[in-house]
């Protein structure tokens, strides 16, 4: 099958998607597949277009870590100069267009907002993943806290602020001390501030103290022009992963200092992970049942990654869906899959079945 997988890009998350990227293509070459790496900013500046499944384009050595940081989208940009008036790079549309089907590696905004996936369904080009309306709900956090709200599924309460009311917020803040929801409640300190379209944690603060707050909200809003702030959870960390609208195994993360950031994420070592968790069958069911709810709310296709926290007093909160998460060699998702006795390559395979069934 000739496959094209697709990484790269220009978000904060790019080094997590070339390393999802890479080990993808890798399992796939080695399964018998036609397939080839693609980074959709940088693309194919040859002219064998038309044969290049044929050809060993293999950047897996360039791309196999990530690092403690965030990678400089600034300096990839330069590489293209022009990049604003076409931002698939050369060639990507024809090569995934000759492709049976596109696997998306891609993380953050490029990938996870729905505006790749609606430009491929035009093109009537297949690809992994949801689609483009399930992509844009569950990219805006506070967009999916509200459908949340909705359908009664648990989420820290909290409220969504715009950069352009940053200052009047933070006179408030120094004025009351105190943080109001939308419903008059009040959040106090531990407070959680993240962008509200990021991921990999990027652009996530703990505000513990008073003078952490205007720091995290500036440093925050660097990433987005709308942000997050919500109740602290403290607790046990979750995943869930559901193909096809059926959960997989629940996976529990307990960084070994601070919180599940990007360094803990993605850094071999830094994080201590069990599937299944260690909680009754009851709170697994419960968690179980509230990624299922998610997953149909969100109108979420092929897979996905719900991410909870359960609170000291067994409280269950859902924080986020993920429509593309991660494949690197320390990603959740295929090691719930692995609980289940499900190898990495068959997870890929089940994912490439399930985008070509629909």
């Amino acid at each position: 099958m000739k496959i094209v997988v697709l990484a790269g890009g220009i978000s904060t998350e790019r080094d997590v998607s070339l390393s999802s990227g890479s080990l993808i293509y890798k399992c796939l070459k080695e399964r018998g597949h036609q397939a080839v790496l693609l980074d959709v900013f940088l693309g194919y500046e040859g002219t064998d277009v038309v044969e290049i499944f044929d050809k060993e384009i293999n950047w897996a050595e360039e791309t196999k870590h990530v690092s403690e940081e965030s990678p400089d989208i600034e300096q990839i940009k330069a590489l293209r100069p022009d990049w604003k008036k076409n931002f698939f790079g050369p060639n990507v549309i024809s090569i995934c267009q000759a492709a049976d089907v596109v696997f998306m590696g891609l993380h953050g905004e490029n990938g996870e907002n729905g505006r790749i996936q609606a430009c491929f369904d035009l093109m009537g080009i297949c690809y992994t993943g949801t689609d483009y309306v399930s992509s844009a709900l569950c990219m805006d956090k506070g967009l999916a806290k509200e459908l949340f709200a909705v359908y009664r599924i648990p989420t820290p309460r909290g409220i969504r602020l715009k950069k352009g009311n940053m200052e009047v917020c933070l006179k408030k803040w120094k004025e009351e001390g105190m943080i109001c929801t939308e419903d008059g409640g009040e959040m106090p300190l531990p407070l959680v501030v993240k962008a509200c379209n990021g991921g990999s944690s990027v652009g996530v603060y703990i505000v513990r103290e008073e003078g952490e707050y205007e720091a995290a909200l500036r440093d925050a809003f660097l990433y987005d022009e709308e942000v997050i702030v919500e109740r602290y959870i403290k607790g046990r960390e979750f995943s869930v992963g559901v193909m096809e609208g059926r959960a997989l195994p629940v996976i529990e993360i307990a960084p070994k200092q601070g919180f599940y950031d990007y360094k803990n994420k993605y850094q071999a070592g830094s994080t201590v992970e069990t599937c299944p968790a260690e909680i009754s069958l009851e709170k697994t069911e419960e968690m179980k049942r509230l990624a299922e709810k998610v997953f149909r709310i969100l109108r979420l296709k092929n897979y996905a990654r719900m991410d909870f926290m359960m609170s000291e007093e067994g409280e269950i909160f859902c924080l986020e869906a993920n429509t593309l998460p991660g494949m690197t060699p320390t990603s959740l998702l295929p090691q719930e899959a692995a609980a289940e006795g499900v190898s990495y390559g068959e997870l890929c395979e089940k994912i490439i079945e399930s985008a070509l069934r629909a």
